[in-house]
């Protein structure tokens, strides 16, 4: 059995969220070790054990440690199944990230899937909803990953209550993609939201951003999404806005969250100057994407081929853990304002 150390590289969370789900997609069995042992609170915590739990249902895989706090964990799936699956992290532990878990296994579910998520969608230190909804997703499109999330409630820190769906048509292969030179600049767009706040919070992030975006001289448009306080469906309360700039071959995102006592002009700004230093490097996707495609990449038949804005301590661990588990081989090449990373796949499918 595989052994991947949860203390190499940055030591976090990612390691088993990679280590697991790309075990799931292959029915590797695996043992993860030092779980998030660099962290103050190491071990298991509720939104990594709901990723485990998901991972386990789907793929009806034995499994031993999967408690909050254990250090170890001893993962053996079987063929991923499709179907109907509900899986709540409870308080407000993020859904993004118990997704990116399931991420690998999607395309080869033996059928279609609806799988419901339920916890924190726009928290702390985790990808927003809408990230993953305007600039993730079509991205993994690319790679022929047939999916859709839908939005059916937020859920911000510390109340959580968010709720999203998603939906699979298995496609049983992936294929690479190569996302080099980003091309022209076609447009900005943007969602700035609040729930259990007024209207003006979600309108101020969203002014405030276009204040800093308009030098780009493109065309621009920041959806506002906010709730009438007698049937606003939220826990709440929370707010935050997520930018992209879409190119004709690529497309890159920031985002930013409201906080208690951080004006809404301050949420906006910090979102949109996040975008253009990430666009200010030259590179065809952000430095998020950057990791978060890796497993789909791995999987692949072919060499993806990508420039992101920086290479992080995060992404070399992911890379690094990926080929571990799959076997594909990686290079990072780094370039006058950014870096190049190509991912040799396994052409891994159940066709």
């Amino acid at each position: 059995m595989l052994v991947v150390d949860g203390s190499f590289g940055e030591g976090g969370g990612q390691i088993l969220r990679t280590a697991i789900g790309l075990a799931a997609a292959l029915g590797k069995p695996v043992k993860v070790v030092n779980i998030r042992a660099k962290r103050k609170n190491p071990g298991l915590q509720p939104q990594h054990l709901t990723a485990v739990r998901a991972l386990a249902e789907i793929t009806s895989a034995k499994v031993e440690g999967a408690s909050v706090g254990s250090m170890e964990l001893v993962f053996e799936p079987r063929r991923p199944k499709g179907g109907s699956y509900i899986f709540d992290v409870g308080t407000a532990g993020s859904v993004t990230l118990v997704l990116q878990a399931l991420i690998p296994v999607l395309p080869y579910l033996d059928r279609d899937a609806v799988i419901e998520l339920r916890g924190g969608t726009d928290v702390p230190w985790s990808p927003p909803v809408d990230y993953m909804r305007f600039i993730f997703i079509p991205m993994a499109r690319r790679f022929g990953l047939n999916m859709n999330l839908e939005l059916i409630r937020r859920g911000h820190y510390p109340r959580g209550g968010g709720i999203i769906r998603i939906y699979v048509k298995p496609s049983r292969k992936l294929r690479a993609i190569e996302v080099v030179e980003r091309g022209e600049l076609k447009r900005i767009g943007g969602r700035s939201h609040c729930v259990k706040l007024p209207k003006h919070v979600a309108e101020r992030q969203a002014n405030s951003a276009k204040e800093v975006l308009e030098r780009l001289r493109a065309p621009l448009h920041i959806e506002l999404e906010f709730y009438d306080p007698k049937s606003d469906p939220h826990l709440g309360p929370g707010s935050g806005i997520v930018l992209y700039a879409e190119f004709s071959n690529s497309i890159i995102g920031a985002d930013a969250l409201g906080e208690k006592g951080k004006p809404a002009e301050v949420v906006g700004r910090e979102a949109a100057q996040k975008l253009l230093q990430e666009m200010e490097s030259g590179a065809a996707i952000d430095s998020h994407m950057g990791d978060m495609i890796v497993a789909l990449a791995c999987l692949a038949e072919g060499v993806t081929k990508y420039t992101t804005s920086k290479v992080t301590l995060h992404t070399e661990t992911v890379l690094k853990i990926a080929e571990e588990i799959t076997g594909c081989n990686y290079k990072i090449l780094a370039r006058e304002s950014n870096y190049l990373i190509e991912v040799r796949g396994i052409s891994y499918n159940t066709t």
